[in-house]
């Protein structure tokens, strides 16, 4: 596998890394959380043969493109897709998306549905799952203690407990965000149920039957809820099923953007 020859061009004020990959039918790749446009490499180096132009994005705060100026929500991400294609001179396109990807392509497909020709979500993210009663209950007593320390000004107190429970509880992406903490916090907040029910585009929603990030059942719930969607399931493959199972990923997506075009 070769490396991917990676630009810069200035997005929406932020340096921005990018590359194209191919000639013919547009296409844009939007990737997970915590990953970046060598994630999709992959994907491009056997797709881009076939016709496409595939345009890979490290999204802000990710790989080499820089730090949003302040936290973000999944509508800041939109807006800077929409400027990425605007510069680009892309006024309709394909989108490949992944997990945290799959959310701004959803609100971006829901948006601007005269921007998005076909979509293809490998495990995406987007919807909140509910919490058990045990976690409403941790949740609930562990505010409570945090309120009460605040009120008897025991900020260093309530600090490390809530390091400590942060430690136990908290997911890997949270505690590794570093800089972006506050901008996961505010993305994983969002349900985007009502963005996937607005989508017009044809999709195709592809998951790993192991996933525990973004387990099967968003899947088939975002392909309820997508009014032209469908799922295809890999047996075996976890969050990544796009790169755990890539020549069906590559024949699938291959397919189906040339079907009817």
């Amino acid at each position: 596998m070769s490396e991917p020859v990676v630009e810069f061009r200035e997005i929406a004020g932020l340096k921005t890394a990018y590359c194209v990959l191919g000639a013919g039918q547009p296409v844009l790749t939007l990737h997970g959380w915590g990953a970046s446009l060598r994630n999709f490499w992959p994907v491009a180096e056997d797709l881009a043969p076939n016709g496409y132009a595939v345009h890979l994005l490290d999204l802000p705060g990710f790989g080499e493109t820089a730090l949003p100026p302040e936290p973000w929500r999944v509508s800041d991400y939109v807006r800077f897709v929409f400027a990425y294609l605007d510069d680009a001179g892309l006024d309709r396109v394909a989108l490949l998306g992944h997990s945290f990807g799959g959310r701004i392509a959803l609100v971006l497909a829901a948006d601007a549905p005269e921007r998005v020709s076909k979509m293809v979500l490998a495990n995406s993210a987007g919807l909140r799952a509910p919490l058990s009663l045990r976690q409403q209950i941790r949740n609930r007593a562990a505010r409570s203690v945090r309120s009460i320390l605040q009120a008897l000004g025991q900020e260093r107190l309530r600090n490390r407990l809530q390091a400590r429970y942060n430690r136990r509880f908290a997911s890997e992406d949270y505690l590794t965000a570093g800089p972006l903490r506050e901008t996961f916090v505010r993305v994983i907040e969002e349900d985007l149920s009502p963005y996937a029910e607005r989508v017009q585009a044809p999709t195709v929603l592809i998951w790993g039957d192991q996933d525990a990030d973004t387990p099967l059942w968003q899947g088939q719930k975002l392909e309820q809820l997508i009014p032209d969607a469908g799922l295809i399931v890999f047996e075996g493959a976890g969050h990544y099923s796009y790169t755990d199972r890539l020549p069906d990923y590559i024949r699938i997506v291959d397919h189906f953007l040339k079907d009817g075009s």
